[in-house]
């Protein structure tokens, strides 16, 4: 059983749970302690010669009636004890899981997916076995162990002073192996971590490893990292284990000086009767369920604490990206953008990526925004998608400060394509609706939306069309198709505001030509963004940004800034003269 913050409000959401499990156990533990009397009853009758077949049957239908209150408890302790730590895991998970949603990509940063995996499956599993066997172990080691003793002195002071011996060192122990084992589980729990964030990230970059040849140096690491999980895994078993084999060997030899000294003084001075000495060792035998709790309890406890830390630390990771109070609700927004003298620098980082950068996209704009890598191209979509904080009054949509508009809204009328064109595993149909926000049959948006970022031709040559399963983050499609499924998901939104951030540097120029023709049909009257390293990509934009290091230095159409702007002057050059040599 543990406390603590993240757990103690579900020990009252579930209270009655736990209630009914203990009141059910209760019962249970008593009838166990009620049939070594009726044992005892008919050995009495035996050793005195009084046993009759009345006694012998009304004993036998006693025993019987016990056997099955304690079959019926123990089958509904467990649905309410159990069934009680099953929803609280069930609760920490989503609770953990709402929380990551929150967090800013800087936690991300910091955080590896493998890392955070261990969190969701070791970490809750030993928090949740804490909850429901752990809460088991300590209510029958404090009321069966209590119950069991106080019997046990009924029928011999002397005998269950002997036999309580385990129990006055076992207190002494507590303290100093619990704390070893919080710490090596603790210990266990990390080197977990590095293997499962290793392993994932091996996984995701395989094609990477093989291309370079590096299979036997990722084996080597992978190895050492598995070697250490191993002996910290030997570790701290091999202390478990010692303390269980400690705590048995006590109640072992306990065991052996209650039948010897007890049958030594039935046999000497006839202290004991023979009924009440099989009563005394069958109630020691009962005794040592609940001693051997007391050591899995701690060993359960150690190990559900040290994993509540850890689990506690997240739920402690501070949400920098949140509303304001006193939101301004809009119903539709139109995609009027402003930025008025923004700057901005990265959290943790001191150099600025962007520096007063200012300019004005009116609604029904398409607007190219050019630049090197690096640049901050990028930066300005974040911003915009409210990823980061910014001043107030840097950022205007339709003429609203961006900080005091409800974060959902604004991501929710915002189409956007991100460089690396993310895919999840799931079907080509899944991936396309996800920018969907309602129920019922799209499959004829979803068509509409692929033939206008014209990769439905390649769906249709798929055996299972739409519904061809796509693998992890696309990995069975090529660059471009990847680029043009995300480009549909975004379309399908059909949003005031669209973004494409450099979401056709994977296709070749004539579908490139296609999907910026269709776009230009589609998207009258409402904005589009379009961010690229390719003049070709925003050549025939209303207006063009040029970007670099972090500051605006042209704007205008295409001939404009070819008058106007060194910078991009050299950039079409350059890429005329690229074009040429691949040609030639």
């Amino acid at each position: 059983m543990i406390f603590g913050k993240l757990v103690n409000k579900y020990y009252l959401k579930y209270w009655y749970m736990f209630l009914l499990g203990f009141i059910t156990l209760g019962f249970v533990d008593y009838f166990q302690l009620e049939i070594p009397q009726a044992v005892a009853v008919i050995i009495d009758g035996i050793d005195k010669g009084t046993l009759d077949t009345a006694v012998l049957l009304k004993q036998i239908g006693n025993m019987a009636i016990f056997a099955a209150v304690i079959i019926v408890g123990r089958f509904f302790w467990r649905i309410f004890i159990f069934g009680a730590s099953r929803k609280i895991g069930f609760d920490i998970r989503n609770e953990m899981y709402a929380h990551h949603e929150l967090l800013s990509n800087e936690y991300y940063s910091n955080h590896k997916v493998g890392g955070l995996m261990a969190h969701y499956t070791n970490d809750l599993e030993a928090v949740r076995r804490a909850m429901g066997p752990g809460v088991i172990m300590i209510f029958d080691a404090l009321f069966m162990g209590v119950l069991t003793f106080m019997w046990m002195l009924r029928v011999n002071v002397k005998l269950t002073i002997i036999a309580s011996i385990p129990l006055i060192i076992l207190v002494f122990f507590r303290s100093f192996i619990g704390a070893k084992l919080r710490k090596r589980f603790k210990e266990l729990q990390k080197s977990f971590e590095d293997m499962s964030d290793f392993t994932n990230e091996n996984f995701s970059g395989i094609s990477v490893i093989k291309a370079f040849v590096k299979e036997k140096i990722e084996m080597n690491e992978f190895s050492k990292l598995n070697e250490d999980l191993k002996n910290k895994t030997i570790s701290f078993v091999k202390l478990s284990t010692l303390f269980d084999i400690a705590i048995r060997t006590l109640i072992s030899s306990v065991f052996v000086i209650l039948i010897a000294y007890g049958g030594y003084i039935t046999i000497v001075n006839n202290s004991i009767s023979i009924s009440n000495l099989v009563l005394l060792i069958q109630y020691f035998g009962m005794l040592i369920w609940p001693m051997l709790a007391i050591g899995m309890v701690i060993n359960t406890a150690s190990q559900g604490n040290a994993s509540r830390i850890r689990i506690e630390a997240i739920l402690d990771a501070k949400v920098d990206i949140f509303d304001r109070e006193n939101l301004i609700e809009i119903e539709n927004l139109e995609g009027n953008i402003e930025f008025k003298d923004l700057s901005f620098t990265y959290p943790g980082d001191n150099k600025p990526v962007l520096k007063n950068v200012s300019f004005k996209i009116d609604k029904g704009d398409m607007i190219g925004i050019l630049g090197r890598t690096g640049s901050g191209k990028t930066s300005l979509v974040d911003l915009l998608l409210r990823i980061y904080n910014i001043d107030d009054n840097k950022i205007l949509l339709d003429n609203h400060n961006i900080m005091d508009l409800p974060i959902k809204q604004v991501r929710s009328e915002i189409g956007y394509v991100p460089q690396d064109g993310f895919l999840f595993s799931d079907t080509i149909n899944n991936n396309i609706s996800l920018g969907i926000h309602r129920d019922g049959d799209y499959l004829e948006e979803i068509i509409d939306s692929a033939k206008l970022s014209d990769v439905h031709d390649n769906i249709s040559e798929f055996n299972n069309g739409y519904d061809t399963f796509i693998g992890e983050r696309g990995v069975t499609l090529s660059g471009g198709q990847r680029q043009r499924i995300s480009i549909a998901r975004a379309l399908i939104k059909d949003p005031p505001i669209l973004i494409l951030d450099d979401s056709v540097s994977a296709v070749d120029t004539n579908t490139e030509e296609k999907i910026l023709r269709n776009l230009k049909k589609i998207r009258k009257n409402k904005t589009t963004i379009l961010i690229a390293h390719r003049i070709t990509t925003i050549k025939d934009a209303n207006k063009i940004i040029v970007i670099d290091e972090g500051k605006i230095i042209g704007i205008g159409t295409h001939q404009q800034l070819l008058s106007s702007c060194e910078f991009y002057k050299d950039m079409v050059e350059r890429q005329k003269l690229e074009d040429e040599l691949e040609v030639a």
